[in-house]
């Protein structure tokens, strides 16, 4: 069976550790999945979540992601803002088959699309594509 290497953006991880019982953590319960983000998207969800308890349920949740770093330049023909770019970029370098997004104002564009061999989809439609499975 294919393993997916899932890039999860700061808004999931945010998600994710927001509520004890956030659906999302659904993501780590898949099977055939790698989990992969950039310390940047941590960072990112950490100075958003306003509670400790939900920074050290983001700490429990990042410590089973494979982390990486933007390693290179973002493409000409991709338009992102330059907060957004370190996400692609990282995912880039994790060689992600999916990077999972809700960050619809930036990314919608690219939704349902492939980016250099990375599928870019809301968390509901890769949990909606992968049900079958």
């Amino acid at each position: 069976m294919a393993l997916d290497r899932l890039f999860l953006d700061a808004n999931v991880l945010f998600s994710a550790a927001y509520r004890p019982d956030a659906g999302l953590t659904r993501f780590w319960r898949l099977p055939n999945v790698t989990l992969c983000s950039s310390r940047y998207a941590v960072g990112e969800a950490r100075i958003n979540l306003p509670t400790q308890v939900q920074r050290e349920r983001l700490q429990s949740l990042a410590g089973e992601l494979e982390l990486f770093d933007a390693t290179e330049v973002i493409p000409g023909e991709i338009s992102l803002p330059e907060r957004d770019r370190p996400i692609l970029l990282a995912a880039f370098a994790a060689c992600a088959s999916h990077l999972i997004t809700g960050d619809v104002r930036h990314f919608g564009h690219y939704f349902g699309k492939s980016v250099r061999g990375i599928l870019i989809l809301t968390p509901a439609e890769y949990l909606k594509l992968t049900s079958g499975r």
